[in-house]
């Protein structure tokens, strides 16, 4: 008998991708269960509808071509900066911040997806523009107009003002760009010009908060009592876990209220504190194994631009996970951002499995000549 298209489908569907993506969000709602036990919004359930709404956009998304993003590109770049813009003039301003649009009842964090639209266009001028491949390499005034359409979104999301976006935003492109065999000389001047770049951002636009954020990274200890709080307490919860933890719902930094923002950038701290360190070597290995997975549809991919799209959604989940488990340790500064498909928030989530239905969509479609 023969075999139906739908079936031939579902065989060859990345299925440890997606055993991977369900381990971490099943994890991540057991996690938010106790980190948020004592809130007056029950912040699991809506965390589980809001996978629901990603897992149902994901099913309806893998019977389409990816390839139609690279029509798409342009219209959801734009549509992306759209909303920035919306940010920007009628955005909900929270602790001094506007970084959502009210929609329908709803708040949605619009440079969640921007990431997305960026990967997009990236994937889509490094697929059809002759310049490399006719040098064999970039140049560096090869590089403007990518490096325009980046600087661009970055710009907004710094307007809100939202650091860590901004700097996984320019990391994940950044990524994309180096992988596009730029020449190493205009690496290392583009590096030189990064740091120049850094310096003014320092002295021309990062807000006081963010300058002390970084301060505060450098020397905790000193801001104690203001803007060092949190990661002390982070670091304290993260090292109270010990070997195996104090069991789910028994993290003392998490119950009594001394970790900050627990439920989002705080989240694996919650987790560190009730499983210690096994627990916190089998979260890092299922991050590690999810990247490892995105770089192989990236190296398997039918054609130049799902690669592009596989390593961009890799670059996304590893700089997320990266700067987000530094951060909570005291490896690195603490700047706001959420641990994917881990940390609360519907924005982000919906945007994760977006990237998901990415990977699996590329993945799938390596079979179809």
């Amino acid at each position: 008998m023969a075999i139906s298209f739908t079936e031939k489908k579902l065989d060859n569907l990345h299925w440890p991708l997606v055993l991977c993506t369900l381990i971490i969000c099943s994890l991540g709602l057991w996690n938010l269960a106790s980190a948020t036990k004592n809130a007056p919004v029950v912040m699991v359930k809506l965390q589980f509808w809001w996978m629901i709404v990603g897992i149902v956009a994901v099913g309806i998304w893998l019977f389409i071509d990816y390839r139609w993003l690279q029509t798409l590109a342009w219209p959801g770049y734009v549509a992306a900066l759209g909303l920035l813009t919306g940010v920007a003039f009628a955005g909900k301003k929270v602790l001094g911040a506007r970084r959502w649009l009210s929609f329908a009842g709803m708040q949605i964090q619009p440079s969640e997806f921007v990431k997305l639209a960026v990967i997009v266009i990236l994937a889509r001028f490094f697929t059809e523009d002759e310049t490399g491949i006719r040098k064999g390499q970039y140049g560096i005034f090869d590089l403007w107009k990518p490096f325009l359409l980046i600087l661009v979104p970055v710009a907004l999301v710094m307007k809100q003002p939202d650091l860590g976006t901004a700097l996984v935003t320019f990391a994940i492109a950044m990524t994309m760009v180096m992988f596009a065999k730029v020449k190493w000389r205009d690496l290392i001047i583009m590096l030189a010009t990064g740091m120049a770049g850094a310096y003014l951002a320092w002295h021309r636009f990062l807000k006081d908060y963010q300058k002390q954020r970084i301060l505060t990274f450098l020397n905790p200890e000193a801001y104690a009592k203001g803007a060092g709080y949190h990661a002390i307490q982070s670091v304290i919860a993260v090292g109270s876990g010990q070997w195996s933890g104090k069991g789910w719902g028994e993290g003392t930094q998490n119950q009594l209220a001394f970790l900050p923002e627990q439920h989002t950038d705080f989240i694996f701290s919650v987790w560190a504190e009730e499983h210690g360190f096994l627990g916190g070597l089998l979260l890092i290995a299922l991050y590690a194994f999810l990247v490892l997975a995105a770089l192989d549809v990236a190296a398997n991919a039918r054609d130049k631009f799902g690669s592009f799209l596989a390593l961009g959604i890799a670059a996304l989940f590893f700089w997320h996970a990266f700067i987000n488990m530094g951060m909570v340790t005291g490896v690195l500064p603490v700047v706001g951002v959420p641990l994917p498909l881990f940390s609360y928030g519907g924005s982000s989530v919906v945007a994760d499995m977006l990237g998901i239905g990415i990977l699996l969509n590329v993945s799938l479609r390596r079979f179809m000549f």
